[in-house]
């Protein structure tokens, strides 16, 4: 895990938030290529969920919300953790996450205070007055936003269920004990799915989401990587009458890195009953008022870039030089990540063979122009070929392509594969049909 936080702040991928200042527990900020990474896991989600479907609607909720929606959700009464001190050491934790028999992982003590509930949502006030009639809350989950414009969406779009609204955002948690580098932290995004069904149909759709879920695993690369869990029925949300994890084995364990969830009318019930709005559906076939069931799809943005991260990271044995292995021949060790090309920061990077010929670096450039036209192209022209290729391997770009002098003769040029190290020679026309043949 070390290797895989040590590359990702040296290589521009993850930075520790307020880092300039010392840090701050629990946050992360995202450098250029983590940026990349995950808007493109973002987009390949959207695209995949909400633009390819005709029964899901997209929105873009509000990060602050009425304190009646949080009331109503049930998340003021019962979003907490149980959460102990060290009377010693006075350092704290969620109780339900330590083996007290242990002691302190701080001081190594045994005494500790009893567990009590700790809500873990972060608390403010809108206006220039704070008193009860002002507090809101950063939302803990991008779900209610949701429910709370399910209306708005059946008014203005008239769907027929089951449908869904979809949204991806920002979410916050006030975590007794975050850690394990993004993968729990006070601040992270969401992409989730509430899919409205009738309740007779709730196990049916409830299995055709689980499918959809394990089909977007194998996209981004992580096919046989994960397990999946029936949470029983002590440890489910208080919303939910069922629910399936999906775990992933990361380097500090196996963990939750989505969830699928039966939520029943729960919400919409709740949020019709203290908001006075009936929130039903007619249905068409029976004009029967219905209040639709739920079933709910959540997959953790951060958690599936680390993930992706730790299924990707490589050391490999290989010649010297970056040619074919031989009998008796030096190797070297190269760190890469192997990720999807569709995933990857960078699709192409283009080298000049060297920078000081200005007709081989001009041909470059062009070349590069072509490619960022249509691709995610970067220009890497620092060191020796060897050194570029394995920068380019330890960021993931899946193909490296080289303006040599042959490119001023025949406009050919070399085309190098992350993954197999091997080289093409072709011709720069056809450089576009290659990448899109090969990122499909």
């Amino acid at each position: 895990m070390e290797n895989i936080i040590s590359l990702a702040k040296r290589r521009g991928f993850i930075y520790p938030g307020s880092e300039l200042y010392g840090g701050l527990s629990g946050t992360w900020d995202y450098g250029p290529l983590g940026v990349e990474l995950k808007n493109n896991i973002k987009q390949e989600w959207w695209r995949r969920f909400v633009r390819a479907r005709s029964d899901v609607y997209g929105v873009d909720s509000a990060i602050l919300m009425s304190s009646r929606v949080w009331e109503a959700s049930g998340h003021v009464g019962n979003f907490s953790d149980p959460m102990i001190d060290c009377r010693k050491c006075k350092s704290r934790f969620r109780a339900d996450a330590l083996d007290i028999a242990k002691g302190c992982p701080q001081c190594g003590a045994k005494d500790f205070t009893d567990a009590r509930p700790f809500n873990m949502m972060f608390k403010t006030n809108a206006g220039p007055v704070e008193d009860t009639a002002s507090a809101v809350y950063l939302r803990p989950e991008t779900a209610q936003g949701m429910f709370v414009n399910f209306k708005n969406v059946v008014d203005s779009f008239h769907p027929k269920l089951p449908f869904g609204i979809a949204q991806m955002g920002k979410a916050f948690r006030n975590e007794i004990t975050p850690g394990n580098f993004i993968f729990r932290s006070r601040e992270f995004e969401q992409m989730e799915i509430e899919y409205f069904v009738k309740e007779a149909e709730w196990e049916r759709h409830f299995a055709t989401w689980q499918s959809a879920m394990e089909e977007w695993l194998s996209f981004v690369g992580l096919a046989g990587k994960y397990s999946l869990r029936e949470v029983p029925e002590g440890d489910r949300a208080h919303y939910s009458k069922r629910t399936i994890d999906i775990d992933f084995d990361f380097p500090f364990g196996r963990e939750e890195l989505y969830g699928l969830a039966y939520r029943t009318d729960f919400d919409l019930l709740n949020h019709s009953k203290a908001s006075g709005h009936d929130l039903w559906y007619l249905d068409e076939e029976t004009q029967e008022k219905i209040v639709p069931h739920v079933i709910e799809p959540t997959f953790g943005v951060d958690r599936t870039v680390l993930a992706v991260l730790v299924n990707a990271y490589a050391e490999e044995e290989v010649p010297s030089g970056d040619g074919a292995a031989s009998d008796g021949r030096a190797r070297d060790v190269r760190t890469v990540l192997k990720l999807p090309a569709r995933l990857a920061p960078y699709t192409v990077a283009v080298f000049p063979l060297v920078q000081n010929k200005e007709q081989i670096a001009g041909r470059a450039r062009e070349v590069y122009g072509l490619l960022k036209e249509w691709v995610a192209a970067t220009w890497d022209g620092i060191g020796n070929i060897g050194k570029r290729y394995r920068r380019q391997d330890e960021i993931g770009t899946p193909w490296c392509v080289t303006v040599d002098y042959q490119s001023l003769e025949d406009d050919t040029v070399t085309i190098r594969d992350r993954d197999t190290m091997k080289q093409e020679r072709l011709a720069v026309a056809e450089l576009l049909g290659y990448i899109e043949k090969h990122i499909s």
